[in-house]
């Protein structure tokens, strides 16, 4: 992974600001131009299609219309009532669209394009990023790849074979608070020491089915021409087995993502859940999912669990231990830290702390007497002095487009991103089956 914290535009005077943060108002790419595209001029505006107008899709608009060079010429989505709204939004901020029912009718006719951005459900990703890639166009689609692996392994071979840049929206791969953890806590100062386990979580609470305006219900002919059985499928299509991969995937699956970033592949998966809640769903609502990752100095496990009927135990996160310290992550930055473990001699954290790399958190005296005898000393807790004011989404758009314009490496391409997603799609299977499923090194290969 390409570290872009090494030069003075993307780290700002860390020394400087020891122990008092940082704020990154650019999340800029570092990463050597593209063969080929060096010239690309780095200002050229880039047209780009918007395909898929649900709850993802307006996230990612969210972040879209942030981004300085990006002309959104047209939008697609087989749901009028999506369309008609979204064409309605632009039109107030200034931005005009032409609209299509039909994301292959919109190739047809958008002949200036240069990228789509696809945030379609997860059945429909490949057939989709397949043909954009081979009309010539650069595609950013939202994880999962795919809900088979055979569909996933199709769009890497395709991506391959054109030529085209695919990126995959594990958006916290160009995310600046966890690439500086990466780099520069993880790799150079090995804070952790010896990694013996991860942890990870998404609870959410109970959610009601999403509903639709009568008036405007898709009629049958239409709601089957694209895959549907019926309007509730088409709103809740997460929860239904051939359109999306349930909750690991939908939820799970940038968690599990950061786990395999960050400690390679894992060699087994082994999982539980069940249908225990709701009753008009496919898919499971809870699961818990443990990965054997083979490290350098041992087997290190990493736990996952994703719950969709409470929202207790402390939001979304992943957590990396070691005998050294401890390390907890999460795009919430209010739930990120850092803890040093008392026997840790590997590094000196004074030193991390001058750096800036690290920030401590004030212990009282009082806190510290109230620890249990029987428990080991306590931790000292250390903060991330890394920060930025942008959307989650929109550093990994802006990758993306850096990297159309020569100016960057993709942070997640596709062949990157299928080695994590294999690993997902075999948790599923664990869960299916309740047993360990191994994995092997040349399977994660696309």
């Amino acid at each position: 992974m390409v570290d872009p914290f090494l030069n003075r535009r993307d780290f700002i005077g860390a020394t400087a600001v020891a122990g008092a943060g940082m704020l990154l108002n650019a999340c800029k790419s570092d990463s050597a131009p593209k063969a080929g595209v060096a010239g690309k001029s780095s200002l050229s505006t880039i047209n780009i299609a918007l395909i898929g107008y649900g709850e993802e899709g307006k996230v990612l608009l969210e972040s879209l219309l942030n981004i300085e060079g990006i002309r959104l010429v047209a939008l697609c989505d087989i749901w009028d009532y999506h369309l008609n709204e979204g064409a309605r939004y632009l039109g107030k901020v200034g931005n005009e669209v032409r609209t299509y029912e039909n994301y292959e009718d919109l190739l047809a006719k958008e002949k200036d394009l240069q990228a789509v951005v696809i945030a379609t459900p997860d059945f429909c990703h490949a057939s989709m990023t397949n043909t954009c890639l081979k009309a010539g166009l650069d595609v950013y689609c939202e994880k999962m790849m795919s809900n088979t692996i055979d569909g996933a392994r199709s769009m890497v071979k395709t991506m391959r074979e054109t030529g085209k840049l695919l990126q995959i929206g594990h958006q916290r791969r160009s995310n600046p608070r966890y690439l500086f953890t990466l780099n520069r806590l993880l790799h150079e100062a090995q804070f952790c020491g010896r990694l013996t386990a991860a942890q990870g979580q998404w609870n959410r609470a109970v959610k009601e089915d999403f509903g639709w305006p009568k008036k405007y219900e898709m009629p049958a002919s239409m709601l089957a021409k694209y895959g549907y059985k019926d309007m509730h499928q088409f709103r809740n299509w997460r929860w239904y087995k051939g359109l999306g991969g349930g909750p690991l995937s939908d939820l799970g699956a940038h968690q599990i993502d950061i786990f395999n970033w960050w400690m390679g592949t894992p060699k087994s998966v082994i999982g539980s859940g069940g249908l225990d809640y709701y009753k008009n769903h496919d898919w499971y609502d809870n699961a818990i999912v443990i990965y054997e990752y083979p490290m350098a100095q041992g087997v290190a496990r990493a736990s996952y669990q994703v719950q969709t009927t409470t929202s207790a135990g402390g939001g979304y996160f992943e957590m990396f231990m070691g005998d050294d310290g401890t390390i907890k992550m999460s795009e919430d930055p209010s739930l990120c830290s850092i803890w040093r473990e008392a026997r840790a001699t590997q590094v000196s954290w004074d030193d991390l702390t001058a750096k800036g790399y690290v920030r401590a958190k004030p212990t009282s005296a009082d806190d510290a007497a109230k620890v249990d005898v029987r428990e080991t000393a306590q931790l000292a807790e250390y903060e991330i002095p890394v920060f930025f004011n942008k959307p989650p989404h929109q550093p990994h758009l802006e990758n993306f487009f850096n990297a159309i314009r020569g100016t960057a490496k993709l942070n997640c391409p596709g062949d990157e991103a299928f080695s994590s997603e294999y690993t997902i799609h075999k948790a599923n299977e664990a869960v299916a089956a309740q047993t360990r499923v191994a994995i092997t090194t040349e399977e994660v290969r696309a």
